[in-house]
């Protein structure tokens, strides 16, 4: 285990490219540390948000029995992300984890499950089911009806409205506790926000990671409530998408809320197919 993004990639980075679509978390989130801390890298996504907190530095680890088969990375107040792993990994993992403050795991359901379930014989911790997640990879863009208005990247000028419907959508996905400035702020940084503008006003935004091992991931993707239905999502998700391919991306990713219908379908319509399902369980009294 480390605290290290640069020895963590120095000793997964390779096992994690075996699988960029499934391990894009980890690689988009370890590459933005990096990215922000000014090292070398290929650039990932906008690093997790500064914890806070005794105990809640970021964590990164890798499983290395001669090769690395497994890692995890762990950015308080969110949940650990698991790798693919055996459940015998994952209840060791848990064990090794002991003392440290743990929203929750985010992992495949037997993983998700296994480290759950140690997790709550040591501590006595409640657990429920947070999401059901499920991972997309852009198969043949099919751009919906253009509806009203177009395209742009987002500026400085923006940064206001962003920081506000960043907010608004962490709260409406109940993931709370980010630093919504400091997310804004590094994807403007590389064009990573697109905004859809109608009559000159902004009203939907998407977001793209930087792209790393040839993956970009795009969200969130946030239109605020009373400007739904007229289909701006759809137009700015395929936008962002549109031009993640014409910037040489070879995957491009999103995850959807299975318990939202009508994002999953939206973004089926638009071209993307299913890679993989995840579970996250929330943790509590």
């Amino acid at each position: 285990m480390t605290a290290d993004p640069g020895e963590f990639l120095n000793a997964a980075g390779a096992f994690l490219r075996l699988e960029p679509a499934r391990n894009t978390v980890l690689l988009t989130a370890t590459e933005g540390f990096r990215a922000r801390r000014g090292t070398a890298g290929t650039g990932g996504a906008a690093a997790p948000a500064a914890p806070a907190g005794p105990g809640a530095a970021p964590l990164f680890g890798w499983w290395d029995q001669g090769t690395v088969g497994a890692a995890f990375l762990h950015t308080p107040p969110f949940p650990v992300v698991l790798t693919a792993m055996g459940p015998e990994v994952a209840a060791a993992l848990a064990a090794e984890l002991a003392g440290r403050p743990l929203a929750g795991v985010n992992a495949n359901d037997d993983a998700a499950g296994a480290f759950a379930g140690a997790w709550a014989r040591r501590t006595g911790a409640a657990v429920r089911v947070h999401r059901r997640m499920r991972l997309f990879r852009l198969a043949a863009l099919a751009p919906p009806g253009r509806p009203e208005g177009g395209p742009r990247v987002a500026g400085d000028t923006d940064r206001d409205v962003l920081c506000r419907w960043y907010g608004a959508f962490e709260a409406e996905v109940h993931e709370t506790g980010g630093d919504a400035a400091a997310e804004v702020g590094d994807r403007l940084g590389y064009g990573g926000l697109t905004l859809w503008e109608a009559a000159g006003v902004p009203v939907s935004f998407a977001g793209v990671s930087r792209q790393v091992a040839g993956m970009v991931r795009v969200g969130p993707v946030y239109t605020p409530p009373g400007l739904r239905g007229r289909g701006y999502a759809g137009a700015v998700t395929a936008e962002v998408s549109r031009a993640a391919v014409a910037a040489g991306a070879g995957e491009v990713l999103l995850y959807t809320d299975l318990a939202n219908p009508t994002s999953n379908a939206l973004y089926q319509r638009i071209g993307y197919r299913a890679v993989e399902d995840r579970l996250v369980l929330a943790f509590g009294c």
